[in-house]
């Protein structure tokens, strides 16, 4: 029998969230209450995958373990606590304290998400598991040469991001009877929805991930405008590269293009949920205008939004959250700059 979570579970949880993720920190408290907790204990579940994965010092093989341990213990099949204890001594200084702190004390985590109804369970698990077992595998093709090409692109996006996307679609169809009746649209537009959101910020931390020796970009992408990313060097001025780069920036605006159309079909009286979902395309929208108007950035930090621009994404989205037609025009208005580019997952 699995032990009830305690109040000082929860605090803990809403805690650590502050540590290990401003954005979400600040976008799952519109949440409605019994949303908000799911949604913040799955992305404690997600970050812990990533902690395995982004360990520096474990070797593949301990990776692999660590990965799969997580997913036995998140599908309720092994102890949280030996699972920390094992890895917790492992992690180096290179590991955010924060994160460090969320290894290990994943046992208060794991005793929230076993407090879930079945199907909340089933997609939090269903995300780990996918996503761990993702995650390992693109670690082992992580070069500076970047991904092949665009498909490429979008499977690792996916692993990443998108299956979030249809876990929280997920969620979202099992709180409400008048969302489940979009749900087969919601979890189609969801997976572009996330990886619009992960393109921006694979875009972002082009620099930031070449520093660490990888690389995220499509190869295929590039190299028929001439760039060969082998050559990438940060601040680049090359013509080729930054065709290359108004490309992606292109097919993500597509996908946040869906993102606009997932959170309309939210309905106008859940504004928690429509802010939830519009702070964070509002964000990625900023972020990629910044980043086209400076192709030539060689850091993350050049391209970061101002707290000033976040509230005033904050302030506009929430004023009109359940006006559908003025939230068409302020997005239109506000991804006008960026290219156009078609892409395959345009649903609806």
């Amino acid at each position: 029998m699995y032990q009830l979570p305690s109040p000082e579970d929860f605090a803990y949880q809403t805690d650590i969230l502050q540590g290990v993720s401003r954005t979400f920190a600040l976008t799952i408290p519109q949440l409605p209450a019994q949303l908000k907790c799911v949604v913040g204990n799955a992305y404690l579940l997600c970050r812990i995958a990533d902690t395995v994965e982004d360990e520096p010092t474990l070797s593949v093989e301990q990776k692999c373990l660590f990965t799969n341990q997580f997913i036995q213990v998140v599908e309720g099949n092994q102890s949280a606590e030996d699972f920390a204890t094992q890895l917790f001594p492992l992690l180096s200084d290179q590991t955010l304290e924060a994160e460090r702190d969320l290894i290990k004390n994943t046992d208060r985590v794991i005793r929230i998400t076993q407090n879930y109804n079945n199907n909340q369970k089933r997609a939090l698990a269903r995300c780990v598991r996918i996503m761990a077992k993702g995650m390992a595998d693109y670690q082992e093709k992580e070069t500076l040469n970047g991904l092949p090409d665009q498909v490429a692109m979008d499977d690792y996006c996916y692993y990443v991001a998108g299956v979030v996307g249809e876990m929280l679609a997920d969620l979202f169809c099992d709180y409400s009877e008048e969302i489940n009746q979009h749900a087969e649209t919601l979890k189609k537009l969801s997976v572009s929805f996330g990886q619009g959101l992960q393109m921006t910020n694979i875009l972002k931390d082009i620099w930031d991930d070449q520093q660490r020796g990888a690389c995220w970009l499509p190869q295929a992408t590039f190299s028929k405008y001439g760039f060969d990313l082998s050559n990438l060097k940060a601040g680049s001025n090359d013509p080729a590269f930054h065709q290359g780069l108004g490309e992606l920036l292109g097919i993500a605006r597509g996908h946040l293009e869906n993102a606009l159309e997932y959170t309309l079909l939210i309905p106008k009286d859940e504004r928690g949920i429509r802010k939830f979902c519009l702070w964070a395309i509002g964000m990625a929208v900023l972020t990629l205008n910044k980043i086209n108007k400076d192709r030539n950035f060689s850091h993350g930090d050049q391209v970061k939004i101002s707290r000033r621009s976040v509230k005033t994404t904050i302030f506009l989205t929430s004023l009109f959250v359940s006006q559908d037609k003025l939230l068409k025009l302020l997005f239109n208005y506000a991804i006008s700059g960026l290219p156009e580019k078609n892409i395959h997952e345009k649903i609806i």
